[in-house]
């Protein structure tokens, strides 16, 4: 029996959603066209992660609250493992060549190394390598 893995849907209001499938895309993402539609995009961007990005009409559906502007205002910053510090910066090229922006400095302390970009809606996402020989077990 396989045992069961537990996923995480992360969801944001954009502003264009074609222009976040292009971005997405770009970075080498599918797009899940079952669950998508002219106001949500699913993004998948492994087995387990999956993010759901939504027209701010469609995001509205899900939250009473007030959708924050992303480029003005920080509510989470989104974090993706990667399998080596090539391909962190691979990553972060490949999202500043799609339209995105550098968010920080590049964070290297030698068993940990870290670069972020913003997407074009201004979510923060962060790219993270660390040793595995790092890791306590």
């Amino acid at each position: 029996m396989t045992a069961y893995q537990q996923m995480i849907f992360v969801n944001m209001a954009v502003n264009d959603l074609d222009a976040s499938k292009k971005f997405f895309t770009e970075l080498g993402y599918t797009i899940n066209a079952q669950f998508s539609d002219e106001n949500t995009a699913s993004v998948v961007i492994s087995d387990a992660i999956v993010a759901m990005v939504h027209t701010k009409e469609r995001y509205a559906e899900f939250t009473k609250k007030e959708i924050v502007d992303a480029k003005k205002s920080s509510e989470v910053l989104l974090a993706l493992s990667a399998e080596s510090r090539e391909k962190v910066d691979e990553l972060v090229e490949k999202a500043l060549a799609a339209g995105g922006s550098l968010a920080g400095e590049t964070q290297d302390h030698g068993f940990m190394y870290g670069r972020s970009f913003d997407d074009p809606d201004g979510h923060t996402w962060e790219v993270v390598w660390m040793d595995p020989s790092a890791i306590e077990g």
